[in-house]
């Protein structure tokens, strides 16, 4: 009985419960970095028209690494990845990369628009809504950032706003595996 007392502490309880919380949201990263999918091998259906005009489908991006990013306005951690974001767009649109912003705001398309304006964003981005969010799987908080394969299968979904970071390494995988 004295060890399960001194086992169940009041901060071993606090790191359980904290490890319980963090190891979902945080495994899916690691596995971008070692290369460990973490999104359902599916093929998701959807066609986009984005604030340019342009209709971006899931069959116009096959041949592409695409790295679809559902954000908002409101969201500070979805703010601080952008510019991290414009970065890897700017850094591997030449080999076949696609960056993709889904904002999910209910304000007007003006207000995305001076919002990124603001920010130099220049890759392609459209507000979605849930039909758009359940294509993809589901979205369960922002900035939600889902990878897909020249094939367009989703090969990982990351959380929060460290995607750029633990993205890098699995869209260069990407890129240069062989194109059949």
């Amino acid at each position: 009985m004295k060890t399960w007392r001194r086992l169940l502490n009041p901060w071993n309880l606090v790191t359980i419960a904290l490890l319980a919380w963090a190891a979902p949201r945080l495994l899916p990263h690691l596995g971008a970095i070692v290369g460990v999918g973490s999104g359902k091998r599916r093929v998701p259906a959807f066609d986009i028209v984005t604030l340019d005009g342009a209709l971006l489908t899931a069959d116009s991006l096959r041949g592409r690494v695409v790295l679809v990013n559902f954000w908002a306005t409101w969201c500070g951690p979805c703010r601080v990845e952008m510019p991290l974001l414009q970065a890897m767009h700017d850094r591997h649109r030449a080999r076949g990369f696609t960056m993709l912003g889904l904002s999910v705001d209910r304000g007007s398309a003006d207000g995305v628009r001076t919002f990124l304006r603001e920010r130099d964003v220049t890759y392609p981005v459209a507000i979605v809504g849930t039909r758009e969010e359940r294509a993809f799987g589901g979205v369960r908080g922002y900035p939600t950032s889902i990878l897909l394969d020249r094939k367009g299968m989703v090969r990982h979904v990351v959380i929060g706003p460290l995607a750029p970071a633990t993205l890098e390494l699995a869209v260069r995988r990407l890129l240069d595996e062989p194109t059949r």
